[in-house]
């Protein structure tokens, strides 16, 4: 996966970090605000299997987007290390679509 991502263009490159950023940032929304409260309010568990590993799964795409937008948006180390920590922070991955990469893309 890790050679398919040095080959993707930085525009496309970019444009899958964003989609990855407002995924993570939905499923978030999915997994805390609706498929948690099934399960403690009502005991339905099962549910929490597809959107919890939907949500991993966007999670994990997110994280392996970052090492690779980093030259092409220009970040510095503090900018990776922000987005980085976004990840574990609930709807954090919103902000940093909007802040850092629309910021960084209308600067280039």
């Amino acid at each position: 996966m890790l050679n398919y991502l040095k080959n993707i263009p930085e525009n496309k490159l970019i444009k899958q970090f964003k989609y990855a950023c407002v995924a993570e940032g939905i499923t978030c929304i999915l997994l805390y605000l609706i498929a948690m409260p099934i399960k403690y309010q009502w005991g339905i568990w099962w549910q929490m299997i597809p959107i919890g590993t939907l949500h991993g799964a966007m999670f994990t795409w997110y994280l392996a987007l970052l090492y690779f937008v980093k030259k092409p948006l220009n970040w510095d180390d503090e900018d990776l290390v922000f987005a980085a920590l976004a990840a574990f922070f609930p709807f954090a991955t919103f902000w940093v679509e909007k802040d850092l990469v629309e910021k960084k893309m209308n600067n280039k």
